[in-house]
């Protein structure tokens, strides 16, 4: 286990796109991040190849900013990445802004209570919250209820592989599922 208080430092890679290669950086004050790896980001990304470019993305549970930065590079439109930690939110802005301009906003904010407050619908959103805190299955249910999903929008939700599902709205289409050390990732469509 990590002595409470040391910070880690991290990083990770861009693996598609316009801005291939290039590496983020992190850190990690109490060693609560868990980027998906790149093995996982490669499975998920070329699940969604067809449907990225154009797409207005919504990175729930941002932390590393991973995913919402794949989804960017690969052609998005734009991308909306809410974090709740607020040294997390100035790196995200501080990497990301000069990499995607315009085209990504960070939002510091708690996931579940920033949803309420927003009016944009989705195309694709990203749900990768710290597993052990139950959060999955009311950001899937807010997303339905308060009406922010597109038309076949895509959903992917990550969870620890050993638990139970999340539970997910009815209508929602499992359209790809994959283990991978102790994630399991879903990938859903809203008919």
């Amino acid at each position: 286990m990590k002595p409470r208080g040391k910070t880690s430092r991290g990083q990770i890679r861009i693996i598609g796109g316009e801005r291939r290669g290039h590496r983020l950086h992190f850190v990690d004050q109490r060693g609560d991040l868990r980027p998906s790896s790149d093995r996982m980001r490669e499975t998920l990304f070329n699940w969604l190849q067809a449907d990225v470019p154009g797409a207005r993305v919504l990175d729930l549970f941002a932390g590393s900013g991973a995913l919402g930065a794949e989804a960017l590079s690969r052609g998005a439109a734009h991308a909306v990445l809410v974090e709740r930690k607020r040294e997390r939110c100035a790196d995200l802005s501080r990497q990301l802004e000069p990499l995607f301009g315009e085209r990504v906003r960070v939002r510091c904010a708690d996931a579940l209570k920033w949803l309420p407050r927003s009016s944009e619908r989705f195309d694709l959103v990203f749900i990768d919250p710290p597993y052990d805190l139950g959060l999955a299955e009311p950001a899937c249910a807010a997303l339905e209820e308060l009406g922010l999903l597109a038309d076949d929008a895509l959903i992917y939700v990550e969870s620890r592989r050993q638990a139970d599902a999340p539970a997910v709205p009815d209508g929602w289409e499992l359209l790809r599922e994959k283990d991978g050390g102790d994630v399991r990732a879903r990938l859903y469509r809203k008919e």
